[in-house]
């Protein structure tokens, strides 16, 4: 793996609900030296972000039901075609946790059919978020039979909000569940180079890190 391809991995992310445009502005710049990804950020900022990103090629990443995921599918549909119309291009939505504990897989399908219905029909990637702290491994791996079904371009482990983050142990979990019909983002607590490079080694080919510069700096270094 080259830089670029190591870069090309990294949604760079400020999620933080404080965040001004001068430290968003830095953010995108960040974006466009290092050639990451995604610049990942709250739903209301995107069109901000879309603007000070517009022909780098990096993605407008949008966080919907950020970070609890307890709306309503219609808020949340309402949210992610609002992102998308402010110019985001790509979707992170929280699933809903209750009803996931709750065995209530069929809202799980289909918040999941809603959310992945619009993205497909704006030609954006739909990543769905399960807060892998709060659940179970038999709950995980609900949530991931029910992505391989509906296809959705990514699940995603973490907000980085909840208790813990991404582990080796639930990408490789989610990986093997969903095998190649669904890519598998590993997000939260990624903060330096071995953990992201062992969270691609489990099968994540995405990485949601506010810690994205450190981790190409640090490649740097052992490349020389």
């Amino acid at each position: 793996m080259n830089e670029l391809e190591l870069a090309q991995m990294i949604d760079h992310t400020d999620l933080k609900p404080y965040a001004g445009e001068e430290e968003l502005a830095k953010l995108c710049d960040e974006c466009k030296e290092y050639h990451f990804k995604m610049a990942a950020i709250n739903s209301g900022v995107s069109s901000f972000i879309h603007s000070q990103l517009d022909g780098s090629g990096v993605h407008t990443g949008a966080a919907i039901s950020f970070p609890f995921g307890t709306n309503t599918i219609e808020a949340k549909a309402f949210e992610t075609e609002d992102a998308i119309n402010n110019g985001a291009d790509e979707i992170d939505y929280v699933l809903n946790i209750k009803e996931l504990k709750k065995g209530n897989d069929e809202y799980i399908k289909h918040e999941m059919e809603i959310i992945t219905g619009i993205c497909r029909k704006y030609n954006v990637l739909c990543k769905v978020i399960f807060e892998n702290c709060y659940l179970t491994k038999e709950e995980i791996i609900r949530a991931a039979r029910i992505a391989k079904e509906v296809k959705p371009d990514f699940i995603k482990t973490s907000t980085g909000y909840g208790t813990s983050g991404a582990t080796v142990e639930d990408v490789r979990l989610m990986k093997e569940t969903v095998g190649d019909e669904v890519q598998v983002k590993a997000a939260g607590g990624i903060r330096d180079l071995k953990t992201a490079l062992a969270m691609i080694e489990a099968g994540a080919t995405r990485l949601g890190t506010s810690h994205g510069v450190e981790i190409i700096e640090e490649f740097r270094s052992a490349e020389k």
